[in-house]
């Protein structure tokens, strides 16, 4: 046979197994892989934008919300024990309450700091999914239910913040037209005559302390001395703060409503098998 010939002509050689030569197009090529570039626009592509906007937003409207709120609360106890209610008994109700917001103020600068974390999570989870960022669209029930979930609470914290917000108007208000008064006692028309000691500002008609404190009403100059205290000072711009704090926290929220919600409905979609033939 030719190839025992073969073999007896050169006795020392061998066989030799075949190994294909790898040809130019088979060789990985610098070009053809994803480079840094690439990789980042890929990485940046699975950002849940709107919810990071909506997560700083959220921590900066709880942050001035919570911090202003509790400052200017300890500031309007200070102005009503020294001005308004000499007597510790009417007033003591109030303090109370006040110290119980304080807490609650504490409590919600904790939960919405985690809650805010979660929802940023979720938002990368679910839109790395939506994307198919990492391979052919894959989800389970249990996702999905804990997308419906966030959504369903973020609606609830959004509607309870509508009235948080509405609710961190009234002392803006109130020290508004307090603020209001002494300028007019301040004014041109009024300074210096009379009936500066008839202008008043009675706190007791807002309801937060009884009808029998005392004094519960002060008047012309004894009134502009308060308007010039550091604690009415504070006190009214801090609670303007802490009431647009709260303005931005329910916008963040808003925010939060629709990325959850336009995530969650796509998750639904795409999980269907026959979601194709839908459009």
């Amino acid at each position: 046979m030719e190839i025992g010939r073969y073999h007896w002509m050169y006795p020392g050689s061998k066989n030799h197994q075949y190994h294909p030569v790898p040809t130019l197009g088979d060789r990985a090529s610098p070009l053809s892989s994803p480079g840094c570039f690439e990789c980042c626009i890929k990485c940046l592509g699975g950002v849940p934008y709107a919810s990071l906007v909506a997560t700083i937003l959220c921590f900066s409207g709880v942050a001035l919300f919570c911090g202003c709120g509790h400052v200017a609360l300890a500031g309007t106890v200070a102005i009503l024990e020294q001005h308004f209610s000499t007597n510790t008994s009417d007033h003591a109700l109030l303090s109370e309450v006040i110290q119980l917001m304080q807490y609650v103020i504490y409590g919600i600068a904790s939960f919405f700091f985690l809650y805010g974390i979660i929802l940023l999570a979720e938002g990368f989870y679910t839109t790395s999914a939506v994307k198919e960022l990492h391979g052919e669209f894959k989800t389970t029930a249990c996702g999905r239910c804990i997308s419906g979930m966030f959504v369903f609470l973020t609606y609830v914290l959004g509607v309870a913040w509508l009235g948080v917000f509405g609710f961190s108007a009234v002392p803006v208000f109130m020290f508004y037209n307090i603020w209001s008064t002494c300028e007019v006692i301040k004014s041109p028309q009024t300074n210096g005559t009379a009936g500066v000691e008839q202008i008043c500002v009675d706190i007791r008609q807002y309801g937060i302390i009884p009808w029998n404190a005392f004094p519960g009403k002060i008047c012309g100059s004894a009134l502009e001395n308060i308007c010039n205290t550091n604690e009415f000072y504070m006190s009214y711009h801090l609670f303007i703060v802490a009431c647009a704090g709260a303005g931005a926290t329910v916008i963040a929220l808003l925010i939060y409503m629709m990325a959850t919600t336009y995530n969650y409905a796509v998750l639904k979609f795409k999980s269907r098998e026959d979601c194709c033939t839908k459009f």
